[in-house]
C-alpha cells in the first residue's frame, strides 16, 4: 500500500517506466509555467508553486485561507482565486463538513485534499517508504488516500459521492460520512495505524447514535494487513477498502 501511495495513481507512471520523482518535478514546472501562466501573473508563479507546498502542508485540515496566505505572503483575495485554479485542475478538491438538525453546534469550514497522494508526497518532499512511516503527515496523507479512493470507487460505478466529514464544537469528528446511497449512510475512521485500537471507534459511536447509523454501517480503515470486525464493525485493511465495488 505504502508504494501505491507514494507512486500516486495517474496512468501515465504505470505506462510508462518514469521516475515518481521525475514524472512529479516535470509535472508541477508544466503546470505552473504552462497551464497556470494565463491565470497567475508571470512574476508570481513562484509564489504560485510556494502556495502548492502549502496547500500540501496542510492537506487533511481544516481550510484556513489566511494561514496559507501569510504562509506564502499573498492577500486572502489571491489565495482564493489560486484555491479556485488548482480546484477547477483537480489538483486539490474540498470536503464540505456534514451539516443537520441536530442539537449540535457544527463546523462550517471545509477540509482540504489533494486528488492523487503521489503529488502529495513529492510536494512534502517523501520518496520513500521509511520517509512516509515516519513522516509527521502520514496520517494526513493516508486520509486523503481513502478519502479520494472513496470518490473514485463512487464515480467508476456511475455514483454521484455524496461525502462529508463529521466535526461539531466538542470537536468530536469522524473523517468521513458517506450518504452517497441514502437507504445505508456509512461512517468511517481512518488511522494510518496496523494496529486497532479500541479508542479508534470512540467517535464512530457518539456520532453514529446522533445520525441513527448503526455499527454494521461503521468502520474503520487502517494501514492493516488484512480486514477483520470487532464489536460487530468492519475493521478494513486500506487495500481491501479501495478494492470495494
Amino acid at each position: 500500500m505504502s508504494d501505491f501511495v507514494l507512486r500516486g495513481g495517474y496512468p501515465r507512471l504505470y505506462d510508462v517506466d518514469v521516475p515518481s520523482e521525475a514524472y512529479y518535478e516535470n509535472y508541477i514546472a508544466t503546470y505552473v509555467e504552462r497551464d497556470a501562466s494565463g491565470y497567475v501573473n508571470p512574476r508570481n508563479l513562484s509564489m504560485f508553486r510556494n502556495f502548492i507546498a502549502a496547500c500540501a502542508a496542510n492537506c487533511s485540515n481544516l481550510l484556513n485561507l489566511t494561514g496559507l496566505a501569510n504562509d506564502v505572503g499573498i492577500s486572502v483575495h489571491t489565495a482564493r482565486s489560486w484555491l479556485s485554479l488548482l480546484e477547477s485542475s483537480y489538483v486539490v478538491f474540498q470536503l464540505q463538513p456534514y451539516h443537520a438538525n441536530l442539537r449540535k453546534r457544527l463546523t462550517k469550514t471545509p477540509k482540504l485534499y489533494f486528488y492523487d497522494t503521489g503529488l502529495l508526497c513529492h510536494l512534502l518532499r517523501i520518496q520513500t517508504r521509511e520517509q512516509l512511516l515516519s513522516s509527521m503527515q502520514r496520517g494526513a496523507i493516508y486520509e486523503d488516500l481513502v478519502i479520494v479512493e472513496t470518490i473514485k470507487r463512487h464515480q467508476n460505478a456511475g455514483r454521484q459521492p455524496r461525502l462529508f466529514f463529521y466535526r461539531d464544537d466538542s470537536k468530536i469528528e469522524v473523517d468521513l460520512v458517506d450518504i452517497t446511497d441514502s437507504s445505508r449512510p456509512e461512517l468511517a475512521e481512518i488511522k494510518s495505524s496496523a494496529t486497532f485500537r479500541p479508542s479508534f471507534t470512540r467517535h464512530l459511536s457518539h456520532v453514529g447514535e446522533l445520525l441513527h447509523i448503526g455499527n454494521e454501517s461503521q468502520s474503520v480503515v487502517m494501514n492493516a494487513e488484512e480486514t477483520t470486525v470487532v464489536g460487530n464493525r468492519k475493521i478494513w485493511s486500506m487495500r481491501d477498502w479501495l478494492m470495494r465495488n
